[in-house]
């Protein structure tokens, strides 16, 4: 039989504001509730799970990134709501959800505690449920990233990439200096701080495949007649010990006097040529430590030298969260 209780629009509005369903699909969550509010809201919560069973398999690689720092700037957190499409990615509704429960990862240091949080008198993990149904796309946190440091910032790059640096003091500038950083945290896509951060059999397993690389393309080379690429020996900083420094340094000695250098200048020609052997044999710094990459606005530079250039300051860790 159906419902004689007459919903008012104001009902049906105050609905929608509760959770951002559609108009009749608020209409019909209070019909089938007999007009009670909460039960409309458990209604559309019943639907959202059944439409989250069906989409459970399905890819949630767009969606949007987004950072949030806490009034001190001492803590922020990264996180992407997942979604199937980059059109409901780019909505304005989508947008302000990722928004509101960055506010509310902020306050929790894992994933599993930020999804049992409390939104509005459901869990996280609840709200998302509630709004792939009303959505109609699966909705995941796909990515969450929390820090902690005396100085906190962050940088955004079009919702696709949300990165956090942290500093170990705040200094002059400092929010400029971290904005900066972060901004090459997003661009570059470090994985580390720095070297020695490195486990050695990641490193063994890296030289090893890039050598292999480099090794096929020469035969290619060789075989056009082309000046065939140099293989490196080493490709870390963590793999130039001092012995293996000391014997470069005599090597390029022995280079300057072969070329008929006087000695008495080796000690102008030698940084140089120190300078080019650790550029050639730490490729995968440059690549993957932070600190050791160009530095996006002024490649003359590393980015530990940019740091160095605000003071007495260090960079103490940093974090990505992407989406796809």
């Amino acid at each position: 039989m159906e419902s004689t209780v007459k919903i008012t629009a104001a009902e049906v509005n105050k609905l929608r504001q509760a959770t951002g369903a559609g108009m009749m699909d608020c209409k019909k969550a209070l019909v089938e509730a007999q007009g009670d509010f909460d039960k409309a809201i458990e209604v559309l919560r019943k639907k959202g799970q059944k439409v989250a069973e069906k989409r459970a398999d399905r890819d949630s690689s767009e969606g949007a990134a987004v950072a949030k720092i806490n009034a001190d700037q001492t803590q922020g957190v990264a996180i992407v709501l997942g979604c199937e499409t980059d059109f409901v990615g780019k909505n304005e509704n989508f947008l302000a959800l990722a928004n509101e429960l960055a506010e509310i990862a902020l306050n929790h240091d894992t994933k599993e505690a930020f999804l049992a949080a409390d939104f509005g008198g459901m869990t996280v993990a609840d709200k998302l449920t509630e709004q792939t149904g009303v959505i109609g796309e699966k909705l995941d946190i796909t990515s969450f990233e929390k820090l902690e440091a005396p100085f906190v910032g962050s940088y955004v790059h079009i919702n696709k990439i949300a990165a956090l640096v942290g500093l170990s003091a705040k200094v002059d500038n400092a929010e400029t200096l971290v904005k900066d950083v972060a901004m090459q945290v997003a661009s570059m896509g470090a994985t580390t701080l720095s070297y020695k951060d490195f486990d050695p059999a990641f490193i063994a397993s890296e030289t090893e495949a890039r050598i292999a690389v480099i090794e096929k393309d020469n035969i290619e080379l060789g075989r056009l007649g082309k000046t065939l690429k140099n293989v490196p020996q080493f490709i870390s900083m963590a793999q130039l010990t001092p012995e293996v420094l000391a014997k470069a340094e005599e090597a390029a000695k022995a280079e300057l006097k072969a070329e008929g250098k006087p000695e008495q200048i080796w000690d102008r020609i030698l940084p140089g040529k120190m300078e080019r052997f650790i550029s050639d044999n730490t490729t995968l710094d440059q690549e993957k430590c932070l600190l050791d990459q160009n530095f996006i606005k002024d490649e003359k530079i590393n980015v530990a030298k940019y740091v160095a250039s605000y003071g007495d300051v260090e960079i103490t860790g940093f974090k990505r969260a992407t989406v796809g």
